[in-house]
């Protein structure tokens, strides 16, 4: 999984969308919780458990 790259365009709102093949690995559906951290100069995504 490493290795997949895609290129994605920020929103004049500064929304993304995550791919599809990205969302599917990491089995995230409509409504799901993601947490955004900076880690130098990485946007890292990761996906979130709320209980």
């Amino acid at each position: 999984m490493s290795d997949m790259e895609q290129l994605v365009k920020i929103t004049s709102a500064g929304t993304i969308s995550i791919p599809k093949d990205f969302r599917r690995y990491l089995e995230l559906q409509k409504g799901d919780y993601i947490k955004i951290s900076v880690e130098g100069d990485r946007l890292v995504v990761k996906k979130a458990t709320i209980s």
